[in-house]
């Protein structure tokens, strides 16, 4: 005879882990199978030239780094449901190619102490209060540099031809070619027609009309067709096709099997290296673009999801843990990334899971023989995907409602852009941001318009 509680016992303990499966699942399923593949492309923009430029210029292991960002690419879109990117950590990698004492031991140095810090502020619940205190005009000021630095740097890409190993722009680009300025401006109109702004909606697929005729009924299949195309997918196949043409000894060079995985052996001097030059600059961008940014940024664009700091900071946190020790390059979230992935149509965790598996089958087949591949790749078509998705998350910033708040914003803004620091354009904005309360506290006779505005 069976015993009752036995059976509650075993539904009760199984429940759980039926839930967490199902909800798996569902951050898993893809929205629209054309658009989700589409949106796993919109980040590689900013992937590829910084993942080629430290294995060209420090010799980063590409197939180690390929693997780890695969796993966590996979892993967040899993946890969070959404198209959140795993991007490479700027400052360190900006460090990294221009300083030449600076190599892979202090690179995976300045990582791992980032993500300790992070991991330390998520875990303490310092990082959930940091986001509520920070006023949204700070936020979007930040948002909005990011943004329109991805797209100067985008123009950079079209318009000059670019020496990734040196971190040096060349002379004017060529109109013509299999990189030309002529083909980037191409595929930059071909994107626009096919997507327009980035509405959600589009009204000529969603327009009926009873008495249309049959040629109306005709040019309106064929606007939702051309409307549907993944474009993205398409530019990106057409890069693959024109490096392979540029460079056909790559392809004959190619060594299948991933990369030998070894540890990274860290000197003290590389680890205080990296710390002073690597963590400290990297540590407020990462706090303010790859935490705080990115969580209001998923707020506006998955309102149903639930994307707190808190966690963005720990799983940041521990895929850096895991990965530095190995030599995976030091990556983090991103709201361009964000903002790109969603501009190309990712709606869900699976868009970055579909992303993340086909780079770790690309670290276990090909390992690091895959930069022969990349570093044939057209430059200006990357500039022409990471320029959308600047533009995109630059549009992010328009919901200011006051002149106060756009104020802050746009000083916030051009500090970080013309210093090349977003912790000093957030150290302006927070300045700003009290002298406007200031004006305020005789007319209110309070303190409470000297506090921050909490964000939700």
């Amino acid at each position: 005879m069976e015993n009752p509680s036995e059976n509650t016992h075993q539904i009760t303990t199984s429940g759980p882990r039926i839930n967490v499966l199902e909800k798996v699942k569902n951050n898993l399923t893809f929205r629209s199978k054309w658009s989700e593949l589409n949106g796993a492309m919109g980040d590689l923009g900013t992937y590829i030239p910084i993942v080629l430029a430290l294995t060209l210029a420090k010799n980063l292991d590409l197939g180690t780094t390929l693997i780890f960002t695969g796993i966590y690419n996979f892993v967040t879109g899993a946890i969070y449901g959404v198209p959140m990117p795993v991007q490479p950590m700027k400052s360190i990698a900006a460090v990294a190619i221009s300083d030449a004492d600076f190599n892979i031991p202090e690179v995976m140095a300045s990582g791992i102490c980032t993500a300790g810090i992070l991991l330390v502020l998520g875990l303490t619940g310092l990082m959930k209060l940091v986001y509520k205190l920070i006023p949204i005009s700070i936020v979007r000021g930040i948002q909005l540099a990011q943004g329109l630095s991805f797209a100067m740097t985008a123009v950079k890409y079209i318009r000059n031809v670019q020496n990734f190993s040196k971190s040096k722009s060349g002379g004017e680009r060529h109109w013509l070619g299999l990189d030309g300025l002529l083909l980037a401006i191409i595929s930059a109109c071909f994107i626009i027609v096919i997507n327009g702004a980035g509405d959600d909606s589009n009204n000529d697929t969603n327009y009926t009309d009873e008495n249309a005729s049959g040629t109306g009924n005709r040019r309106k299949r064929l606007r939702k067709f051309i409307h549907s195309l993944p474009s993205a997918v398409i530019i990106f196949l057409l890069g693959v096709i024109l490096a392979v043409i540029r460079g056909p000894k790559a392809v004959k060079g190619f060594k299948f099997g991933p990369s030998p995985v070894e540890v990274v052996k860290i000197s003290k001097h590389a680890w205080r290296e990296g710390f002073i030059k690597g963590t400290i600059p990297q540590l407020p961008l990462s706090i303010l673009n790859s935490v705080i940014a990115v969580c209001k940024l998923s707020a506006d664009l998955f309102p149903e999801k639930d994307v707190s700091a808190t966690s963005v900071s720990i799983t940041v946190g521990l895929m850096n843990l895991l990965g530095c020790w190995f030599g995976a390059m030091p990556c983090c979230h991103g709201a361009g990334g964000l903002a790109g992935q969603y501009k190309f149509g990712g709606r869900s965790g699976g868009c970055v899971a579909l992303l993340g598996l086909a780079k770790l089958i690309l670290g276990l087949v090909l390992g690091s023989s895959l930069v022969r591949i990349l570093d044939q790749f057209p430059v200006g078509v990357l500039g022409v995907l990471l320029l959308f998705a600047g533009i995109e998350l630059s549009i992010c910033s328009r919901d200011m409602n006051s002149k106060e708040d756009s104020f802050v914003m746009l000083i916030c803004a051009a500090v970080s852009l013309v210093g090349s620091s977003a912790a000093l354009g957030f150290l302006c904005g927070i300045i700003v941001y009290f002298l406007l309360r200031l004006r305020k506290l005789g007319d209110n006779q309070s303190l409470s318009a000297f506090c921050f505005q909490a964000n939700p």
